[in-house]
């Protein structure tokens, strides 16, 4: 198939046995059968490969092409992932799993991001069934993931982001905001007050002073761990998420992310960004405020949904600067 960009995905004819289509990327494969996905790759002449569950595999795709390939390494689970370069992206198997890199078996190819991209939306495309929601918590994901090939659910994995042009509220704002515009209140935040807060603006000034009730407007998310621009300060972008069960991959951070609890409560565990080896456990409660440094990769849980405001610095050169030394990978030495 091509995208709208005209970028050619390599893949097979649906399996006569499942109904699913296979895909080439340059040297990795990807198929599915009625319960895991794996990935195929060569090293030392032998073929290797990779297993995980279907659902979970959706999961991490989901989000990683939900987020652009995101800052930095986007690991599906400890084995295979993604490390954005920001205009081109690593494919990986293997390469900060040490026992397959200590042993030649890892492998790693460099592609363009719009073909890596063009590539894991067709994988999503075909591999996502009618009835299942990779956006989603378990209790509203559906069970449709597992058999054979039984329809699509593109309204799910074709989102459309909510853009906002202006402050929410604002005359010129284009954004369809949730909380004006009648989608529904998440069941695990039926007790969030959904008042808005009153502006009294000098005169001449109306167009110029907003104010909105976030935790209204992410009372009524439909998707879990999806990070979303809210406001923009120069280089400084806040994006507050609502999260529940599990952060579907392991983020390794090329920059220092800071995290705001909003309500509720996260476990965070924190591995070494390069070997994955346990650093800590960070147990957030509302209120709580953290960083996660730059040499980490980490994984969230959350027993019941809660919001969460995650602090992202823009600057472009930040990934260099950290790996060259420049920058140290926390902000602050005590």
């Amino acid at each position: 198939m091509s995208t709208a960009e005209s970028i050619e995905v390599q893949a097979s004819a649906p399996s006569n046995q499942t109904g699913y289509r296979s895909f080439t990327l340059g040297g990795f494969s990807f198929s599915r059968d009625e319960y895991f996905a794996r990935v195929s790759w060569m090293a030392k002449g032998q073929q290797m490969s990779h297993s995980m569950s279907a659902d979970a595999f959706l999961r991490a795709m989901m989000r990683d092409v939900a987020w652009g390939f995101f800052y930095g390494w986007v690991n599906f689970d400890p084995v295979i992932g993604t490390r954005n370069h920001y205009g081109t992206v690593d494919m990986y198997a293997g390469s900060y799993y040490p026992a397959y890199r200590d042993s030649g078996l890892d492998h790693m190819e460099n592609f363009d991001s719009r073909l890596m991209m063009a590539t894991f939306k067709a994988i999503l495309d075909d591999w996502t069934n009618e009835g299942f929601d990779p956006f989603a918590a378990p209790e509203e994901a559906g069970d449709g993931w597992h058999g054979k090939k039984n329809g699509h659910n593109r309204a799910a994995i074709e989102r459309a982001r909510e853009a906002c042009h202006r402050m929410p509220g604002l005359p010129g704002d284009a954004s369809l905001r949730s909380d004006a515009n009648g989608f529904p209140i998440n069941r695990a935040f039926a007790d969030v007050p959904q008042d808005a807060p009153e502006v009294y603006a000098e005169p001449g000034f109306e167009a110029e002073v907003s104010a909105f009730n976030l935790f209204a407007f992410l009372s009524r998310s439909d998707v879990t761990w999806n990070p979303s621009v809210t406001s923009v300060c120069g280089r400084s972008l806040a994006c507050p998420t609502t999260e529940e069960y599990i952060l579907p991959i392991k983020h390794g951070n090329d920059r220092v992310e800071w995290f705001v609890q909003l309500s509720d409560q996260i476990e965070w565990e924190i591995e070494d960004k390069h070997t994955g080896s346990p650093r800590a456990k960070v147990l957030m409660k509302a209120g709580d405020v953290a960083a996660m440094p730059a040499d980490i990769r980490h994984q969230g849980f959350a027993r019941k949904r809660s919001m969460l405001l995650v602090w992202e610095n823009a600057t472009p050169n930040l990934p260099e600067l950290y790996e060259s030394g420049q920058l140290k990978p926390w902000p602050v030495e005590f």
